[in-house]
């Protein structure tokens, strides 16, 4: 089957041409001037020497050169190998070295780290994106990734057609930590990150009532989650570009600037993980009219509080959806869903196409309620590590992902996620789960935040 990621702002660009696709600041971005920028862009790598297979690294914030370079190379069939703009000079030495990136797109601010770890492996071509009121001069052997687009464009360039890649073949290698070891790259297809981005597009708020699409043109999602993680492409960029809908870009979280926006652009979809709400929660200027637009929110990324989420609810009337999933999974795995009903504490139920199952140490199933690892089988769950096939074949047995996480299933289906299988803590024979004193000392009012560690005793 014949499948491309960058096909989904093309079909939009078809359907809603003149509606905004991004929104940064006052500025917006109609589908179809995002359209001719991607194929800007991918012109623009072609010309570079990028092709089919090659990998494009992208270390970008929220701004709209990361989606316009994200589409642009998955347009030439390239792999996107997106990094975390948090990393510091060995961290991205390793990360371009074990994923073999041929071209990096790096933010300007960014060059300290990204330009010494580049040249260290080999890879020559660094191509430069910067605010428009930045005039620096750029290092020798970079390129102004701006400057040769508007170059182009006044040339009679002629774009290539869009590359013919199989629902099968990789589109994305997500760094993660994993389950052990040093970080490996989770290599996802372009049918694991389509398919996860329509299950939210078309059925994650769906009721007997919603018509299809769920989300789309006039619905806004905050992306204050960053699109260089599974969560922030999946949820927001490319499930809110699949039917019309717009993301407004946030490079970086505060309580105040997320309020603004929300607001501003009238955000009716908020992503976040439980920092994020428990920020907003302990905001003094968090009132229920700023967030008056939002439809739905939801969680995931790490554990959400059971307190956290009943306060949300009591001061703001707005139920956070939990949900589920890791880099491995594209992300979603499970989810609360309105079709099923929602319930406080879990992760929700297994989504469309996706199977969970909770099993022991000898990776049988567990009894309903039992304590045991969650494990994931569906069209979500990744190829494999990059290059890691010992690593690869430590997690998936027979198609069945080992998350290392400790869960439990009920009788209708619904997941709980207790704690990381590797932090769970043994006291005189007994397992004791951090998170479950974690939620006894948020539903204390003077504890904002709460971690608990297992400390050796002799």
């Amino acid at each position: 089957m014949s499948l491309n990621l960058a096909s989904i702002p093309f079909k939009a660009a078809a359907d809603y041409a003149k509606a905004p696709a991004i929104l940064v600041g006052d500025v917006k971005i109609s589908y179809q001037v995002l359209k001719q920028q991607i194929q800007l862009c991918a012109s623009l790598l072609q010309s570079q020497g990028v092709g089919k297979g090659d990998h494009v690294a992208l270390l970008l914030p929220n701004v709209p050169q990361f989606t316009v370079n994200y589409f642009a190379a998955h347009y030439l069939g390239a792999v996107v190998v997106p990094l975390n703009v948090l990393f510091v000079e060995d961290e991205l030495k390793y990360h371009l070295d074990d994923s073999d990136t041929k071209l990096i797109v790096v933010w300007e601010s960014f060059l300290v780290n990204a330009l010494p770890a580049a040249r260290a492996v080999g890879c020559s071509n660094i191509m430069v994106c910067r605010p428009p009121d930045s005039n620096a001069d750029l290092p020798d052997g970079t390129f102004d990734q701006a400057k040769l687009m508007q170059e182009l464009a006044s040339t009679q360039f002629t774009c290539p057609d869009m590359c013919a890649t199989n629902a099968d073949d990789s589109a994305v290698i997500l760094y993660t930590s994993g389950t052990t070891g040093r970080a490996k790259g989770a290599e996802l297809t372009h049918f694991n990150i389509y398919d996860n981005a329509r299950f939210v597009a078309e059925r994650l708020m769906r009721t007997e009532k919603n018509n299809f699409p769920v989300f789309t043109q006039g619905d806004v999602a905050l992306a204050a989650l960053p699109l260089f993680h599974s969560f922030g492409q999946t949820v927001i960029q490319n499930a809110f570009l699949m039917h019309g809908a717009a993301i407004s870009l946030l490079p970086r979280f505060t309580p105040k600037d997320a309020l603004q926006l929300i607001e501003g652009h009238k955000v009716t979809f908020l992503a976040g993980v439980p920092s994020m709400y428990i920020a907003l929660l302990n905001d003094p200027t968090t009132t229920p009219d700023k967030l008056a637009t939002l439809t739905c929110a939801v969680s995931g990324g790490a554990a959400l509080p059971a307190e956290v989420l009943k306060q949300f609810h009591d001061r703001f009337g707005i139920q956070i959806q939990e949900g589920y999933g890791l880099s491995e999974t594209s992300p979603v795995a499970c989810f609360n869903m309105l079709t099923k009903g929602c319930k406080p504490g879990t992760v929700g139920t297994a989504i469309d196409l996706c199977e969970v199952k909770i099993v022991d140490d000898n990776r049988k199933e567990v009894i309903t309620g039992e304590r045991g690892e969650v494990t994931i089988k569906g069209s979500n769950v990744m190829k494999g590590y990059y290059k890691q096939p010992v690593e690869t074949a430590e997690v998936l047995h027979d198609g069945w992902f080992h998350t290392g996480d400790i869960g439990t299933m009920d009788e209708e289906g619904f997941v709980s996620i207790v704690d990381r299988k590797k932090e769970m803590i043994i006291r005189g024979g007994f397992n004791i789960y951090p998170r479950e004193i974690e939620e006894v000392l948020y539903a204390h009012p003077q504890i904002t935040e709460a971690a608990v560690i297992g400390i050796p005793d002799k």
